[in-house]
């Protein structure tokens, strides 16, 4: 359970943030690409942002689009703030009725054909025309846009150094919309043994995989809980890295478990929420992201805490631009003082339920 103090922060800075942030569509339409998967794509490049520029990937889920995606999720004003570019591929009703990447679709997911390739175009194109730096590429998406971001990690691993996959499935799991909604309910998955063959079998690549981040709620009921599970004994062999997480932390009711390799690096990490359903976990006090079908304000931003482990963000402190400053904000460390105007909201609650005179 959080605090009162906590809980009144979080209060707080929502009001404030909610004033100061209109919402609006903060994305360009990316120009020519090659796209054989008939996809559409948008970006942000902040302002001023040096060269070379990492940049992130985002894939939407079912029903969603970019802009909507962005919204909730907060990815191009944490782009703002650090200086980072991002790309959302969208899904066309032509594709797919309800906006679904095609996950569960052969010709989608096969190196350099369909769907996957008009990602990967997209990431040239970018790369091309804003100063991309080749070695920071991420990808991360939501449910269907998390299979789909498996998927291009597998298909393209040596374009990605790290991929985030919220609510996903395990690639190469389903070939047609039955078996999608089998593996969706946790039916007919794969062993272990043949998840890895598919990884593998996904492209030719010798060198270094990219990290991968797990995400998944307890409560899911679209996504059965197991699908996470596949996906980490998907990348473990590559990875070289056992059955059982080498670390486990938890705090209000998140699991945290990490695998680590030989050379102490953490490739593999896998976030489990109690009681979330289906949906990318946000907080929306942080600045970054709306709460919205989908997009679950569970005070834990999976943006921010993606971003940091990629090395996109530091631990301490942000540049913002939210209210047109320039200036860099340090954010308390755990054990210093509270700010002066958050002690007297604190103080003004305590004496309003008669515990502080």
């Amino acid at each position: 359970m959080r605090s009162l103090s906590d809980t009144l922060e979080r209060l707080k800075r929502f009001r404030t943030i909610s004033a100061a942030t209109p919402p609006s569509h903060r994305l360009k339409r990316l120009g020519s690409f090659q796209n054989p998967g008939e996809l559409v794509g948008w970006y942000h490049v902040p302002e001023g942002s040096p060269h070379p520029v990492p940049l992130v990937v985002v894939l939407h889920g079912c029903t969603q689009t970019a802009a909507g995606y962005d919204g909730g999720s907060g990815w191009s004003r944490l782009a703002d703030d650090f200086g980072f570019a991002v790309l959302f591929p969208e899904q066309s009703r032509q594709n797919n009725p309800n906006l679904c990447f095609n996950w569960f679709v052969d010709s989608d997911v096969e190196r350099d054909h369909g769907e996957v390739a008009s990602i990967r175009a997209m990431i040239a194109a970018m790369t091309a025309s804003h100063g991309i730096d080749p070695c920071r590429i991420y990808i991360t998406g939501l449910s269907a846009g998390g299979a789909m971001a498996n998927a291009m990690l597998s298909c393209y691993p040596e374009v990605f150094a790290g991929g985030a996959i919220i609510a996903g499935l395990p690639y190469g799991v389903a070939s047609t919309i039955p078996e999608a909604f089998d593996r969706m309910r946790g039916q007919g998955l794969p062993s272990p043994e043949r998840l890895r063959d598919r990884l593998r079998s996904a492209s030719s690549h010798t060198g270094p995989w990219p990290t991968i981040s797990v995400w998944h709620g307890t409560a899911d009921h679209t996504v059965a809980e197991v699908n996470a599970l596949a996906i980490v004994d998907q990348w473990r062999a590559v990875h070289d890295v056992s059955a059982d997480p080498t670390r486990y932390d938890v705090a209000d009711g998140v699991e945290h478990r990490v695998w680590m390799d030989a050379s102490g690096m953490s490739p593999i990490e896998f976030y489990r929420i109690a009681g979330m359903g289906h949906g990318t976990p946000i907080d929306v006090t942080s600045g970054y992201g709306t709460a919205a079908p989908y997009m679950l304000d569970i005070g834990v931003s999976s943006t921010e805490l993606v971003a940091r482990s990629w090395g996109l963000i530091p631990s301490f402190e942000r540049r913002t631009k939210l209210r047109g400053e320039q200036n860099v904000i340090s954010e308390p460390k755990a054990n210093s003082q509270p700010t002066s105007d958050v002690q007297t909201v604190i103080e003004h609650a305590l004496r309003a339920a008669g515990l502080l005179k």
